[in-house]
């Protein structure tokens, strides 16, 4: 069975959308740093396509089998960067295109203000209990 005419119109412009909205365009190609780090560019890529026609008969002529078909199709693609992704030796962290409000930020910065934390106590620990070793204990009062 021969297709429709929108039908074709429907796959070229499709085939057209999926040639230009592939992985690379929402996850880009690596950079890699002179400091060990790589950066990942991230895109929120949206599109819309719509396809439309109709066959048309003439009034004077009686339904035909092959009417006249007008059509068309539409497509529209946005890509909007969103951030990077930057993969370092012992983090990673995402790094966004645009702050919306003090919040998004406060979030972005949790986990490097956790980790800092960790190392601080942790260099507290190592050094209040070396002060500890060197002095010797106090016997309780009587």
């Amino acid at each position: 069975m021969e297709k429709h005419p929108i039908e074709n119109i429907m796959a070229a412009t499709l085939e057209n959308i999926r040639d230009m909205v592939d992985v690379n365009t929402v996850i880009g190609e690596p950079i890699p740093t002179s400091e060990g780090s790589t950066i990942i560019p991230l895109s929120r890529v949206s599109f819309g396509f719509v396809a439309g026609g109709g066959e048309y008969a003439q009034k004077a002529q009686p339904a035909a089998p092959s009417l006249p078909f007008a059509g068309g199709t539409g497509a529209g693609v946005s890509v909007q960067p969103m951030g990077f992704l930057v993969v370092g030796k012992e983090s990673v962290r995402l790094l966004p295109a645009q702050y919306y409000a003090p919040v998004d930020r406060m979030i972005e910065l949790a986990p490097q203000l956790m980790c800092e934390i960790k190392n601080a106590l942790m260099k507290w620990c190592k050094k209040d209990g070396a002060e500890n070793a060197a002095q010797p204990p106090v016997p309780p009062a009587s």
